[in-house]
C-alpha cells in the first residue's frame, strides 16, 4: 500500500475558475492509473463543491486537491497573491540529488523529502527557489517548478521526464503550444541564456542562477 497522496496545486479566478484544469485533471487520473490510486474521476466533483460559483471574490486562490490511495479526496483553498510581472527569482543550486531511476519523481505525491532537504540548504533570505541536478549533474527542477531556458531560437528548452523530474502542469501546456520543446540541459546552457521557473500557480518567472 503507498503511504502517500497525489496532489494537484491549482489557481481559481474569479469568472475564469481553476486555470489549466483539464491538464491538471489529466494528470492526476494518469498517475492515479499508473501508482494504483482508484477515486481520480471523482476529483472534478470535489472541486466544484469546494469552491465558490455564485459570489463573488476578491481576487485569485490557491487550491489544492489531494487524492489517498484508497480515493479519499480533500480540497482546500487559501487567497492567493500573483507576483509582480518585474519578479526575477533568485535560484541557488542545491547540492541534493534528484535519481534519474527513481519514477516516482514523475508524479506529484506529498512524498516531498527530497525538495524540502533541498529547499532547507538555503534561507528564503538568499534564494527564491532551489533548482536540482541529477545524478550526472543534469539541472532538472526547482522544489516546487519546471525550468525554462529562452536560448534566444525563440522556443523554450525544458529537461525531458527522464532526467527525473515532474511532468508540470505549465510544462505540458506550454510543450502542447509549441512554445517550448523538450531538451537536455547544462548548466553553463543556463548560465548563457535567459532562465525562467515556472508552475502552473505562479505561471513563468524570470529567474538568475545566484551559485554554480
Amino acid at each position: 500500500m503507498n503511504d502517500f497522496s497525489l496532489i494537484e496545486t491549482m489557481r481559481w479566478e474569479p469568472g475564469t475558475g481553476i486555470v489549466r484544469l483539464r491538464l491538471h485533471l489529466a494528470r492526476l487520473k494518469r498517475s492515479a492509473g499508473r501508482l494504483g490510486f482508484v477515486g481520480a474521476e471523482k476529483a472534478e466533483d470535489a472541486l466544484t463543491d469546494a469552491l465558490p460559483n455564485e459570489f463573488p471574490m476578491p481576487g485569485p486562490l490557491r487550491v489544492r486537491l489531494t487524492l489517498s490511495p484508497s480515493g479519499e479526496i480533500a480540497v482546500t483553498t487559501a487567497p492567493f497573491t500573483p507576483l509582480p510581472e518585474n519578479t526575477i527569482w533568485r535560484i541557488a543550486i542545491a547540492s541534493t540529488h534528484l535519481d534519474s531511476a527513481n519514477n516516482l519523481l514523475r508524479h506529484k505525491t506529498t512524498r516531498r523529502e527530497i525538495y524540502e532537504t533541498a529547499r532547507a540548504e538555503y534561507p528564503a533570505t538568499d534564494a527564491d527557489e532551489v533548482l536540482l541536478l541529477n545524478e550526472k549533474g543534469e539541472p532538472c527542477e526547482g522544489t516546487i517548478t519546471s525550468i525554462f531556458l529562452d536560448d534566444g531560437s525563440g522556443i523554450l528548452k525544458t529537461p525531458p521526464i527522464s532526467c527525473g523530474l515532474l511532468a508540470g502542469v505549465l510544462r505540458t501546456e506550454l510543450i502542447c503550444a509549441r512554445r517550448a520543446r523538450v531538451q537536455h540541459l547544462t548548466l553553463e546552457d543556463l548560465r548563457m541564456g535567459t532562465l525562467y521557473m515556472g508552475n502552473s500557480l505562479r505561471g513563468l518567472i524570470r529567474a538568475e542562477l545566484i551559485s554554480a
